[in-house]
């Protein structure tokens, strides 16, 4: 089984696009698949190695997703990267696992009116559905990581305030039912720095570090959230490039946090990220052909790089 610690190694900054499939789930276009791969193999070049291909779906609901399959494998054929797919039920959970996926990711909903809505089941039953993912997994030849993503973890666009007490004790609850690794997720942009940092602090505690932040920029507030979220021990975080993305549960918001503006505060916080930002930016160029009527966001591709030539990589 892929071992945890080579993945995210200790104490060490994990940047990780999002992109190709949180970045495309609500866009109103999307690349082709030779645009996904230019965009990923230019990104790997850059320095980024870990990507999320996107979603094991039908794809003739979601077509965004047809091609994931050769998305995994284009990122498995990129020496030391990482991929990483959705994979909402057991049978995209056995598509993903056939595909040869390095992390399988599940979903549970920190308040239980927002799981019912987006799952359609209780968080019990999910919590119950995580196990039995685990169990695929274990039994099967080909063995991923199991990721479980926190929505809501910040605050709920259905129940409001969230208890940040219930959500570290999901966090238990999946880690205890198999889980190699959690994820806390601000979905719809309710977070503040104060409010991220007290989090992080604990899942830094229970986790040991390795736990994934999922930050969206949806009032503005991102950077600042994941700067709190660095300074409370944070070292692995999801972003996509030009803040690509958005949440159903939040319409016409801004998406993930800009990969770029957060490698920029990483270097410019003292922190290794193996990126060479001028070589990131450049992808954009890759999105403004292939969907020319996206929004993209971002201060450091608009307003270039200080003449401060460390930061350029690190």
């Amino acid at each position: 089984m892929t071992n945890l610690a080579d993945i995210y190694p200790d104490n060490q900054i994990t940047l990780r696009e999002v992109g190709l499939r949180d970045g495309l789930q609500i866009s109103t276009g999307f690349p082709t698949t030779a645009g996904k791969i230019e965009w990923l193999e230019m990104e790997y070049e850059a320095g980024i190695r870990h990507f999320e291909a996107g979603s094991f779906l039908p794809p003739a609901r979601y077509p965004q997703f047809a091609d994931v399959r050769t998305i995994v494998d284009a990122v498995n054929g990129l020496d030391g990267a990482h991929s990483v797919a959705l994979a909402i039920n057991q049978r995209g959970q056995s598509d993903a696992l056939a595909s040869g996926v390095g992390e399988l990711t599940c979903v549970l909903s920190a308040t239980e009116e927002h799981n019912l809505a987006n799952a359609r089941c209780s968080r019990s039953e999910t919590l119950d559905a995580i196990a039995k993912t685990v169990a695929l997994r274990d039994n099967a030849d080909h063995k991923p990581l199991i990721n479980v993503g926190i929505a809501m973890s910040f605050g709920c666009s259905i129940a409001g305030t969230v208890d940040p007490d219930m959500v570290v004790g999901l966090a238990e609850q999946c880690l205890e039912r198999g889980a190699d690794i959690v994820g806390i997720a601000d979905t719809i942009g309710y977070a503040g720095p104060r409010q991220v940092n007290e989090l992080c602090a604990r899942m830094s505690d229970l986790c040991d570090g390795r736990y994934l932040v999922h930050l969206h920029d949806t009032r503005g507030t991102a950077i600042a959230n994941a700067a709190s979220a660095l300074d409370a021990g944070a070292r692995i975080f999801d972003a996509s490039l030009a803040g690509l993305g958005g949440c159903p549960f939040a319409p016409g918001a801004s998406g993930n946090v800009v990969i770029e503006d957060l490698a920029y505060l990483c270097q410019t916080m003292g922190f290794a990220t193996g990126i060479d930002l001028q070589k990131l930016i450049e992808v954009r160029a890759i999105l403004a052909r292939e969907m020319p009527d996206e929004a993209l966001h971002g201060a450091i591709a608009v307003s270039g790089l200080p003449k401060i030539t460390h930061w350029r990589a690190a």
